[in-house]
């Protein structure tokens, strides 16, 4: 397995993935803003929350990254379309199964089910996280393939 390039590869595509998701929140295309999502799990105020929610996605990025370079050295190849093919895999289940979980683990987050808990809380993402934007899914899967492509072009499957 190619732990160098996991190393260096993965913080490029996590970064990657990052400027596109906040790219497309700046732009107005949709309100997700995963920084402070994953921040207020451990940090209470929004400013220090996006900081320390940019450290977990990096880190978060680098353990995906140890994935995507084990399929690449099982299957003995690497190619950006095999990248995105699991890129697209990554971001469906993202958006199916990680996302909707995060209401039942977030201290921060009302649940659509709970309602809001005390104190203030960060919107529920609902299904496929429409409820942050019409365009969230398609941002999120496209994000998602960005990072795979980037992975399949940069890692070595050896």
């Amino acid at each position: 397995m190619d732990w160098a390039g996991w190393a260096i590869f993965g913080l490029i595509a996590t970064a990657v993935l990052t400027a596109v998701m906040i790219g497309a929140q700046l732009a107005g295309l949709t309100r997700l803003d995963l920084p402070l999502m994953l921040g207020t799990i451990v940090v209470p105020d929004p400013d220090r929350a996006r900081v320390a929610g940019f450290f977990i996605h990096l880190v978060n990025g680098q353990i995906f990254a140890v994935g995507y370079a084990a399929a690449f050295a099982a299957s003995g190849r690497a190619t950006w379309w095999s990248g995105g093919l699991l890129g697209a895999l990554h971001g469906a289940v993202a958006l199916l199964v990680i996302v909707p979980l995060l209401p039942g683990i977030h201290p921060r987050m009302a649940s659509e089910r709970a309602g809001l808990r005390a104190g203030p809380a960060l919107e529920p993402p609902g299904v496929l996280g429409l409820n942050y934007g019409r365009q969230t899914p398609v941002i999120t899967l496209a994000a998602h393939v960005a990072y795979g492509v980037a992975l399949g072009m940069l890692l070595d499957p050896s």
